[in-house]
């Protein structure tokens, strides 16, 4: 159990994406009516518009978007760092010109933590340097050894240690014995978390888990990890068998915007002609409020029609599934029985499974 501020969160968690204090296309109780407990924004987003002290003078992010419940920001570092021609890194920071508005901004370890802290999150992320993958072991080496340096400054720059903990990131790359150095390293410092950064970005699933058992062992028990912008339920699944808690990803509300629902028996593609007179709900075992509500046919109908509400609802079934997979995933480990954990994972491989094609009606 994560005790935050706003509120205890149960771990293993998924927070839904919130980039711009709002999970695209849903009014904040219809997320907290999937069963979240925390979810992510931006930091950088919310620096660059509306501005940190914005949000502040309306309340702080909590108020300002009418979620209640515990809020993780991510640095921002990655967005800065994807902007490559428009960015230059240097030690004190990253200068660059921000795209939504022209201007030139400069991001440090202490503003980053600046910006997280005004917001009033419950859960600040220190800024990393996020590089390209794949890369030179020299490349990852020189990185790493930065992100260690930019955490010591954000470390240093806390003025709020009471309300926004603060979590570090592990780098390495895809060298395992780089990733249980820096593990290490930072599991020495006086930090709340820890997330595992620079994966999911083209690495397949087995380098992936390589790269999770080989930080986990030198991260503490009592400490919360997470594992940053992870993905698939089998992903997920697996993640947590290793031992990490808290998870984000905009696949799922993605998928609801393009006509995929994720159940127990695969990812359907509700464009698909095969359901246009299915009365049958998207997932029977779902509570949400599509599965609750409406066929399968009816909301191919609004797929079709290009209606807003199709978005939304397969939005909310989607993050429904991925509470009851989470769920699920807690049960079992509560249960202490290996075979129920293991029949989960499969549930989830199977949830994995691509689409079905879709057929032109």
């Amino acid at each position: 159990m994560l005790r935050l501020p706003h509120g205890d969160v149960p771990t293993p968690a998924f927070m839904p994406v919130g980039t711009r204090a709002t999970v695209r296309g849903l009014a904040p109780e219809d997320v907290a009516n999937t069963g979240a407990s925390m979810l992510l924004a931006n930091a950088y987003h919310l620096w660059v518009r509306p501005g940190e002290d914005v949000v502040a003078a309306l309340g702080g992010l909590h108020k300002f978007m009418g979620w209640q419940r515990p809020i993780l920001t991510d640095s921002g570092g990655f967005q800065v760092f994807s902007l490559k021609e428009f960015a230059t890194v240097t030690e004190e920071g990253v200068r660059f010109r921000s795209p939504e508005d022209g201007a030139y901004r400069f991001m440090s370890p202490e503003v980053c933590l600046g910006v997280q802290e005004t917001l009033g999150v419950d859960v600040a992320m220190a800024l990393d340097e996020c590089i390209e993958w794949p890369a030179t072991r020299e490349r990852v080496v020189a990185s790493t050894q930065r992100t260690t340096r930019w955490l010591h400054r954000a470390i240093a720059a806390r003025k709020r240690p009471e309300r926004t903990a603060l979590f570090g990131i592990v780098q390495g790359g895809t060298y395992a014995d780089l990733r249980a150095a820096h593990a290490a390293e930072i599991a020495a410092l006086d930090l709340d978390g820890f997330a595992i950064g620079g994966l999911s970005v083209g690495e397949d699933g087995g380098a992936r888990n390589a790269m999770i058992e080989a930080s986990i062992p030198s991260l503490p028990e009592d400490r919360p990890r997470y594992l940053m912008g992870v993905g698939q339920p089998i992903d997920i699944a697996d993640a947590v068998i290793r031992g990490v808690d808290m998870f984000d990803c905009v696949l799922p509300t993605r998928a609801g915007r393009h006509a995929q629902a994720y159940t127990w028996d695969g990812r359907r593609n509700l464009r698909n002609a095969a359901y246009a007179r299915d009365t049958s709900p998207i997932d029977p075992s779902c509570p949400c409020r599509a599965c609750a509500t409406f066929s399968r046919g009816y909301l191919r109908h609004l797929v079709k029609a290009e209606e807003q509400l199709a978005g939304r609802l397969l939005t909310e079934h989607n993050l429904t599934f991925y509470q009851q997979l989470v769920g699920r995933l807690r049960a079992a480990i509560l249960s202490s029985d290996p075979a129920r954990l293991e029949q989960v994972r499969q549930d989830a491989v199977r949830a994995s499974g691509q689409a079905a094609p879709v057929v032109s009606s």
